[in-house]
């Protein structure tokens, strides 16, 4: 069976945005870029709420995005590469190929989509992730602690499930984030 791995960026008091709703306070210099290109490539399907598929959706839209340098193409593969699977209740149809809509999150049809999957699964936002972590299908947390307090925001995890973690590896990078990976126990 395949692993679903809730991955994020957050702020050192936990927040996946600011305020406002930005995210543009975790700008990742190359080797932050990397290590997440390399995690977003090591999963085959992504599992996306609709603002977080709006907000990558440009990685198959924009081009021009890709084009800036080797390791934004690197991303823009991987990001296209994946299936994608969008869950809103909003959105009239998905802006890029390889991707389905689905109505509602379903921890049933999710569970069949691990077990049937050749390769990991990656969940991306924390509404989604929130939901799935209260399901039991979370399997590993991958999370970038990015050193800056937002004081407020989207919190990267759910404040009413309780889930247990057991660290699984951790690398800190030169510009001061560090990389935390946890398996769900």
């Amino acid at each position: 069976m395949a692993k679903l791995v809730y991955a994020s960026n957050m702020s050192l008091d936990g927040c996946t945005e600011d305020a406002r709703g930005a995210f543009d306070w975790a700008p990742p210099d190359d080797d932050v870029f990397v290590s997440i290109t390399g995690l977003m490539r090591s999963a085959r399907t992504y599992l996306y709420g609709r603002r977080m598929y709006e907000t990558l959706a440009v990685w198959e839209t924009a081009p021009a995005l890709a084009a800036r340098s080797d390791l934004t193409a690197d991303y823009a593969d991987a990001w296209q590469t994946a299936e994608k699977v969008v869950y809103s209740s909003t959105l009239a149809e998905p802006s890029t190929t390889r991707t389905r809509l689905e109505r509602h999150f379903a921890p049933d049809a999710v569970r069949d989509l691990k077990n049937a999957a050749t390769g990991d699964l990656l969940v991306g936002g924390p509404h989604l992730a929130a939901q799935a972590l209260a399901a039991g299908l979370v399997d590993e947390v991958a999370l970038y602690v990015w050193p800056v307090v937002l004081g407020g925001g989207n919190p990267a995890l759910p404040t009413d499930v309780r889930a247990d973690l057991v660290l699984v590896d951790e690398h800190r990078f030169g510009n001061g984030v560090v990389h935390l990976r946890y398996g769900v126990s």
